[in-house]
């Protein structure tokens, strides 16, 4: 039976990163020093060869998916859309500790966070989108595909989908890398199971 690779890479650092601020729907670039450090992992890590290239449309995936694929073309994705952060929107965890709202959501009291999107309906989105990759390879007989996502898309997805199970924080990856994961149809369709079988 045909199975699929999905090589989830996170964009480029930006300046949210850099300050550690959550940072969610601003449109950021990649930092200068983000496309150096791309840069030197292309050169180092010899990113997989793909049949297609998937990317969250905001600016940093963008970016990143042209940097590192620019022989392919670029299909966009909305449902990979980063975090609604809400009121907590560019602000740093050290700035937020303090306060009620915040206390409540990083210890999972609330399912969100104030003005902003729903933990559950978050998770939700990003399997559709990762949905809407594999009928597209299932439809057109990709084998292999790049996909430009946000740290939070992939730690999320990862979390909810993936073997080896592990929890949300220990999916988190650094800039330009990410994990490739075996889909296989009837496990995926059966159950939504992937499998992480390498790291980027």
């Amino acid at each position: 039976m045909k199975t699929y690779k999905l090589h989830l890479i996170r964009h480029g650092m930006t300046e949210g990163n850099i300050k550690g601020q959550y940072i969610g729907r601003t449109e950021l670039p990649v930092t200068p020093e983000g496309i150096a450090m791309l840069k030197n992992l292309k050169e180092q890590l010899d990113y997989p060869f793909v049949d297609r290239v998937y990317s969250s449309p905001m600016l940093r995936c963008r970016q990143t998916a042209n940097m590192l694929y620019p022989e392919r073309e670029i299909t966009l994705v909305d449902n990979l859309i980063e975090y609604d952060f809400g009121d907590f929107e560019g602000k740093t965890a050290n700035e937020l500790e303090h306060t009620k709202e915040y206390v409540e959501w990083t210890s999972g009291k609330v399912n969100g966070t104030p003005n902003g999107e729903d933990n559950t309906e978050f998770t939700k989105r990003i399997c559709l989108g990762i949905n809407e990759i594999v009928r597209d390879m299932m439809n057109n007989d990709y084998s292999d595909a790049a996909v430009i996502m946000h740290g939070g898309t992939i730690m999320t997805f990862l979390a909810a989908c993936a073997l080896p199970r592990h929890s949300l924080v220990e999916w988190a990856t650094e800039n330009g890398r990410g994990y490739t994961i075996m889909v296989t149809p009837t496990l995926y369709q059966r159950s939504g199971i992937v499998e992480v079988i390498d790291l980027i």
